[in-house]
């Protein structure tokens, strides 16, 4: 992959979870292996996948304990926990964002390349389902942080020095927001590990759905489990979630109103889960996300995808393919697909085939290509 810079700084907005983002970090980190890792909080307890990194370096947040596991309830400080680092030892930084990391300064002798997860979801792309779920009372009160945090953000977003996107979809974001142009390099996705056996053993149902993700309003599980309930078809429910600003736990909720076909197993080991997508009949994705790595580890395992037609899962999954995609965003809609689904149609080698596209390997040779290019035309523009 040619002789990468070695003073590199990674950047993040807050190491507190595992999920998509992480995995970026971790390939990073086998492109970059003396880089640290600068965040705005670090909870070692949840997110152990960190330790591997040379250092994990948060900002003065991490002095208050609450914010390592609450960052949302600060967000008018976050800006100023990344404006606080220095990275002038530094040759390069890479910024992973969805939100804040973006805003760090760098000096013109430090190049900042931003590998945009989404441009901040919550101020733009996805700002109504926000206002929906902070409910009228919240929604009021929070209208002039959310004008500092927009008018704050347009000014971030001229900091970095280049824009990688994650997907075509948040390509068109970078452009509509930040008027900025970005080149396209898809995340990594584990396609080894869940086109692997898994000796784990399951008694659930054949031919059984499933869903994985956090219970999250954005991505739908209640338009899905409604869906369940009018089949009456299997569906295994994998993950969990929080309180839902005020009005208790979604996934409680979730739990109240699903019927006695729809299995939830909470956080599960990897084996099982490579097990769960291995052996469904269908993996179900009904919402617009902004690229979507569980329908690539579903189409790694073998298995086809039903999704919501909007969003990254239009640029992996290819209908008739490797799975189906669906016009209209109503429990009708899912009912009668899920319905009418038949999975004989589908053939496990060449959505295995189709799913080796966004392999880790392809990732760091993408991204090392476009990192070195980016920074060449920077070094000789200054």
């Amino acid at each position: 992959m040619g002789n990468l810079p070695t003073r590199i700084a990674l950047v993040y907005d807050r190491v507190n979870q595992w999920g998509g983002a992480e995995r970026v970090l971790l390939a990073l980190h086998e492109l970059f292996p003396q880089a640290p890792l600068y965040t705005s909080v670090y909870d070692p307890d949840k997110a152990s996948w960190a330790r591997v990194l040379p250092a994990v370096i948060p900002s003065f947040l991490q002095k208050l304990p609450v914010v390592r596991k609450h960052h949302e309830f600060i967000p008018f400080l976050t800006p100023l926990a990344f404006e606080s680092f220095n990275f002038d030892e530094y040759e390069a930084v890479i910024s992973v964002a969805s939100a804040d990391a973006k805003s760090i300064i760098t000096k013109p002798r430090t190049f900042h390349l931003c590998y945009c997860l989404t441009p901040t979801r919550y101020l733009y792309s996805h700002h109504q389902e926000y206002k929906h779920e902070l409910g009228p009372l919240l929604e009021y009160i929070s209208r002039p942080v959310f004008r500092y945090l927009r008018t704050w953000d347009q000014i971030a977003s001229r900091r970095p020095d280049a824009y990688v996107a994650i997907s075509r979809t948040v390509q068109k974001r970078i452009s509509d927001y930040y008027h900025q142009d970005s080149p396209v390099v898809y995340p990594p996705v584990d396609v080894k590990a869940f086109s692997s056996p898994s000796a784990i053993q399951s008694s659930l149902p054949s031919d059984y759905f499933l869903w994985v993700g956090r219970f999250v309003s954005y991505k739908h599980p209640e338009v899905v489990i409604r869906a369940f309930n009018q089949t009456g078809l299997p569906l295994v429910m994998v993950g969990s979630g929080r309180l839902n600003w005020g009005r208790g736990s979604l996934e409680s909720n979730l739990k109240e109103i699903a019927g006695p076909n729809i299995t939830f197993k909470g956080h599960i080991h990897q084996n099982e889960l490579i097990y769960l997508y291995q052996h469904c009949g269908a993996f179900v994705f009904f919402h617009d996300e902004d690229f979507g790595i569980t329908p690539v580890e579903a189409m790694a395992a073998g298995r086809p995808v039903i999704a919501l037609n909007r969003g990254g899962v239009t640029e992996t999954v290819i209908p008739g393919k490797t799975g189906v995609l669906i016009e209209t965003d109503s429990v009708n809609a899912l009912a009668r697909a899920v319905k009418d689904f038949q999975s004989g149609r589908f053939k496990p080698e060449i959505i295995k085939t189709h799913a080796q596209k966004f392999s880790v390997e392809r990732f760091k040779e993408e991204f090392a290509k476009v990192f070195t290019d980016r920074l060449t035309e920077y070094q000789n523009s200054i």
